[in-house]
């Protein structure tokens, strides 16, 4: 069995800490998101996929700043005979990323701690507005 931990993180259903946890791993090593999976093993399933993968795609696109177009990946898989979405996530080159609703700040923007999505502290997101300052 798969468990959660700084890389993996098992969704029962699209909620709205969907997009904090892919800015957590856009701002660390990256990570996957398994959607109708939970904790404890137990595989739901999605009826409508098409359905599902564009909602993915647009709260990605305009929930998240800088846009995360092309440092994730939906994929459809098959558990227990019921399909799954799988969300692979790159670590950003644009860190830090964060929430357009708080706008670009420290209480925006998350990075990845064994299984949990945490809020960066001041300092490290002064280094990483810093790192990216230094890269323009």
């Amino acid at each position: 069995m798969i468990y959660e931990n700084e890389q993996i993180e098992f969704k029962r259903e699209l909620n709205d800490k969907f997009e904090l946890d892919v800015v957590a791993f856009l701002n660390s090593k990256g990570g996957h998101i398994y959607l109708e999976f939970s904790d404890d093993g137990t595989t739901y399933g999605i009826d409508d996929i098409d359905e599902i993968q564009l909602e993915i795609k647009d709260r990605l696109k305009d929930k998240i700043s800088p846009s995360p177009i092309g440092f994730f990946e939906i994929l459809v898989e098959e558990r227990d005979n019921k399909q799954i979405i799988h969300v692979i996530i790159a670590s950003g080159n644009e860190k830090p990323y964060y929430l357009k609703k708080f706008g670009m700040t420290p209480k925006a923007s998350y990075t990845r701690v064994g299984s949990a999505s945490v809020q960066l502290n001041e300092k490290q997101y002064l280094i990483f507005t810093q790192n990216e300052q230094e890269l323009l």
